[in-house]
């Protein structure tokens, strides 16, 4: 049977429709994450360098060929100029694991209300992170940052850094919330809350962590 013009142009063009639809429904890559485990050393991370090089091994551990950064600050040192985290992160959109959008920009993730909570700081895997708010035991919400809420590095004299991610001993990290709860109650901030107790894997543990931080795509 010889098909007409016209069904042979409808044919082609639901085959197109339908490849379109298909692309428009295809997931965003991965562009954020919790890390699903610390460095194992405290906040003695390795540095920028070590923290950047974990988050760049878990998310190709998933199949991800994008470049990663960690979410950290670091405080000006010798010739060294201070870092912000905000300034490490590239431009957005970013998508947790599940393709759900974090935030559109740096903007919305620091001035707005981004979408950094229980439910949608996942990590690499698409796992949510223990809460105490969520009685999850142990209780592992405090993410290190080393930041303030404008994604800022702190002032010198109040640390925050754990020596630059070097320490993992003496002086305390600023930690943020991914869960967004202060104990039980909602409300607190996702990149910074409180210092902790201390850099060592204990200090950390003891209020609430883990040595995790968050790791953004930057391209």
């Amino acid at each position: 049977m010889k098909l007409s013009t016209t069904v042979i142009f409808g044919v082609v063009f639901a085959a197109l429709s339908t490849f379109a639809l298909a692309q428009d429904d295809e997931q965003p890559a991965m562009g954020f994450f919790v890390t699903s485990v610390g460095v194992g050393n405290g906040a003695d991370l390795g540095g920028l360098a070590g923290a950047d090089a974990h988050c760049q091994a878990l998310a190709e551990a998933t199949g991800s060929d994008r470049t990663w950064a960690a979410y950290l600050s670091t405080q000006s040192e010798g010739r060294m100029a201070a870092v912000d985290a905000r300034d490490r992160i590239g431009a957005g959109p970013w998508h947790n694991a599940n393709g759900i959008v974090i935030a559109a920009d740096t903007n919305v993730l620091h001035y707005d209300n981004s979408n950094i909570n229980y439910g949608m700081a996942l990590n690499e895997n698409g796992n949510t992170i223990n809460s105490g708010g969520m009685s999850n035991s142990p209780n592992q919400h405090d993410i290190l940052t080393g930041s303030n809420m404008d994604g800022t590095v702190f002032t010198p004299e109040s640390d925050g850094t754990c020596s630059n991610w070097t320490s993992s001993d003496e002086g305390n990290a600023g930690v943020g919330h991914h869960d967004r709860f202060r104990g039980t109650t909602p409300g607190s901030s996702w990149n910074y809350v409180h210092p902790s107790r201390g850099c060592s894997q204990e200090n950390l543990q003891g209020s609430g962590g883990a040595g995790l931080f968050y790791c953004f795509a930057t391209d």
